[in-house]
C-alpha cells in the first residue's frame, strides 16, 4: 500500500498541480455548458425545420445527422483543428472542441426530437388545428411540449455522454482537466496528478449523472 500511495496519492504532488487542476476544472465546466446548450438547441432547431416537410432541406438535414452521428467526435476536432486552417480558417482548440462536441450532440438531438414530435398521436394535431391554430401555433403549444417531455430520459443520457467527451480537447491543447493532468504527469513523473484529475471529473459529473436520474423520474410519464 504503501508504494500504491506514494505513486498515484502522492499528497505532496497532489498539491502541487491541484491548482492547475482546479483550473482545468473550470475550463471543463464553461465548454460542456456551452457545448449542451449549442448543442440542444441547434438540434431542436434542427428537427422544427423537419416538421417543414421540404423535401430538399430535409435531405441534408437527415445526411449532415447521419455523417455526425457516424464520425467520431476525436476525428471531428482533428478536421476543424488541423485541416481547416489549411483553407485559411483558425480556430482554437476551445473553439474547434466545442463545435465539434456541439455537432454531434445536436445531431443525436435531432433525431431524438423528431422521434418525439412523431410520437405525438396524429389526434393532437388534428384537434389543435380544428380550433383554428396555426401549424406553428400547434407545434409551440400543442405538439412541442409533449415531445420534450417525451424525449427528457434519452436526450440526457445522450447529453451526459457526450459531454463527457470534453476530455478530447486535451488533444487540442484545451487546458481542460484531462489537459492539466497529462501536463503535471509529464512534469512530476508521477501519476498522482491523473488521480487528481479522475477525483475533478468524479466532482464534476456525479451531479449531472444524479440530476439526469432525477428527471428522468421527475418527467416519465405515469403508467
Amino acid at each position: 500500500m504503501g508504494k500504491f500511495g506514494e505513486t498515484f496519492l502522492n499528497w505532496e504532488v497532489m498539491a502541487q498541480y491541484a491548482p492547475k487542476i482546479v483550473e482545468g476544472f473550470f475550463v471543463t465546466l464553461q465548454l460542456a455548458a456551452v457545448i449542451v446548450v449549442t448543442g440542444l438547441a441547434a438540434g431542436l432547431a434542427a428537427a422544427l425545420v423537419r416538421t417543414l416537410r421540404l423535401r430538399l432541406l430535409n435531405f441534408f438535414i437527415v445526411l449532415a445527422v447521419d455523417v455526425l452521428r457516424a464520425l467520431p467526435p476525436l476525428v471531428l476536432i482533428m478536421i476543424l483543428y488541423f485541416a481547416l486552417p489549411t483553407v485559411g480558417v483558425l480556430l482554437t482548440g476551445f473553439v474547434a472542441t466545442w463545435l465539434a462536441l456541439s455537432a454531434v450532440l445536436a445531431a443525436f438531438a435531432e433525431e431524438i426530437f423528431w422521434a418525439g414530435i412523431l410520437a405525438v398521436p396524429r389526434g393532437q394535431w388534428e384537434a389543435a388545428r380544428s380550433t383554428g391554430l396555426t401549424f406553428l401555433q400547434a407545434m409551440n403549444h400543442v405538439v412541442l411540449p409533449q415531445a420534450v417531455r417525451l424525449t427528457i430520459p434519452p436526450l440526457t443520457n445522450r447529453t451526459i455522454a457526450i459531454t463527457k467527451g470534453t476530455a478530447l480537447g486535451a488533444t487540442v491543447a484545451v487546458g481542460e482537466i484531462l489537459y492539466q493532468a497529462q501536463t503535471g504527469y509529464s512534469f512530476s513523473y508521477n501519476p498522482s496528478p491523473l488521480t487528481l484529475g479522475a477525483l475533478a471529473y468524479l466532482v464534476l459529473f456525479i451531479p449531472v449523472v444524479w440530476f439526469g436520474r432525477w428527471v428522468e423520474t421527475r418527467f416519465a410519464w405515469k403508467r
